[in-house]
């Protein structure tokens, strides 16, 4: 997969896809999360509706996680009031979240009606809130974060029609999004737009400004004076690099490093933050550490990965332990037994280390990589790519990213934690 580089630059580029989608949609919603990326998005989507005559069709809604920046909420509330002539929502539901700052618990619920006195800050009010007493389509307390947008992208385009969601993923921040976005074996894209991608029968995401780098969020934002989220002035004058400022959930495993930001920038919620997710003060202290464990993480001297693999098992709680047990197995299994797909290069590299794998021809995936069975599970891997190839190592550092659906060795929820989802949401949903 090679890049083609075009005669315009990436502001056009932009331009051109914004307006192909407000001619080719009934609707465009733009997923704003308060940030850098999401907040451009917004402005240009935006001023390119209004400039059209297209504000009838637009609109854009905001999830909130509870535990945010003040700065993050006020840009929000500022973007609410200033863009009051299109659709908005304000989405404050108890959706389950991970939280990478636990060793025991693995999700958190924002919002949840029992723990309404330990809330980091009070719900907003305003008309355009969505919350568990009006939410209009069918919603579980407890669902997880990801799937409450696709549910509620759904029941917009129900209500409203055929509906393009504008989502401000990059794909310089990482290869698997270039790769997912510029992939020429998808078969949900949209006609002949590969950064167009079907999500359900009425619902699509688009990426308008996947190409883009982070300076040229910047730079955009200086030439049209667009708003933006003033934790990024507070982020610069701490010496965080521009490409590692973040505003999202502030316990997601990506989000550690900056978690302990909080304590000087707003030292008020990191006070309340501190009771309300359990973990957040040891991250905080050591998310940026090799304590948090795949930040340079050393092999223990006298150990293989294996054997330290048990010994970190064996020092967590027995539900925890047994939970990980699980999806190990299971990876152990499918790589020994069945087998995954990979590139070429990685598969190069793992023959160069000696590695003993078996290389197939064909797959059932739609993909260009090829089938690779290990022959025996591997203790460490060293390849480029690390995180997509199994080893006692991914494993390692798996636990000691409080992973516990083991999302950085690629699962996803298990049944049986599905299953005991439902099941604590059935027993808690009459709780006040």
């Amino acid at each position: 997969m090679t890049k083609k580089y075009l005669d315009i630059d990436v502001d056009q580029a932009a331009e051109n896809r914004l307006k192909y989608v407000f001619d080719h949609f009934g609707n465009v919603l733009v997923a704003f999360s308060g940030g850098k990326d999401s907040g451009l998005l917004l402005n240009k989507a935006y001023d390119y509706a209004k400039k059209h005559g297209f504000l009838d069709k637009f609109g854009f809604y905001f999830l909130d996680y509870e535990v945010q920046y003040q700065a993050t909420i006020e840009y929000a509330q500022k973007e609410f009031n200033e863009k009051n002539d299109v659709k908005r929502f304000w989405l404050c539901l108890p959706n389950s979240v991970p939280t990478a700052t636990s060793m025991s618990q693995g999700l958190w619920i924002p919002w949840e009606k029992s723990k309404r006195s330990i809330w980091v800050r009070q719900m907003p009010t305003a008309e355009y809130v969505i919350n568990e007493n009006n939410v209009p389509w069918n919603y579980e307390a407890g669902t997880r974060d990801y799937k409450v947008q696709t549910d509620f992208t759904k029941w917009f385009a129900r209500k409203h029609g055929e509906t393009a969601v504008l989502i401000g993923i990059r794909a310089d921040e990482s290869l698997d999004r270039y790769r997912a976005i510029k992939s020429k074996n998808k078969v949900n894209s949209y006609h002949d737009k590969n950064y167009i991608t079907m999500i359900s029968n009425q619902v699509y995401n688009a990426y308008p400004i996947y190409d883009w780098q982070v300076n040229d969020i910047w730079v955009a934002n200086a030439k049209y004076a667009y708003s933006y989220n003033h934790i990024y002035d507070l982020y610069y004058k701490a010496g965080i690099p521009i490409n590692k400022m973040r505003v999202a959930s502030p316990f997601l495993s990506e989000g550690l490093d900056s978690l302990k930001y909080y304590q000087v920038i707003e030292p008020d919620t990191w006070a309340k933050m501190l009771g309300r997710v359990n973990g957040v003060n040891f991250a905080g202290i050591y998310g940026g550490t090799t304590a948090m464990g795949w930040k340079s993480l050393q092999l223990p001297k006298g150990m293989s990965w294996e054997s330290y693999l048990k010994f970190l098992l064996n020092s967590l709680p027995k539900t925890t332990r047994e939970n990980y047990e699980n999806i190990f197995k299971t990876s152990l299994e499918f790589w020994q037994r069945k087998g995954g797909v990979l590139d070429d290069e990685t598969i190069n590299e793992l023959k160069d280390a000696g590695i003993a794998i078996e290389v197939g021809e064909k797959t059932n995936y739609h993909t260009l990589k090829k089938p690779v069975r290990f022959e025996t599970y591997p203790d460490d891997t060293p390849v480029k790519n690390f995180k997509a190839v199994p080893s006692y190592k991914r494993m390692c550092i798996t636990i000691m990213k409080n992973d516990h659906t083991a999302k950085y060795m690629g699962f996803a929820q298990t049944k049986a934690q599905v299953e005991k989802r439902k099941k604590a949401i059935a027993k808690y949903k009459n709780l006040i």
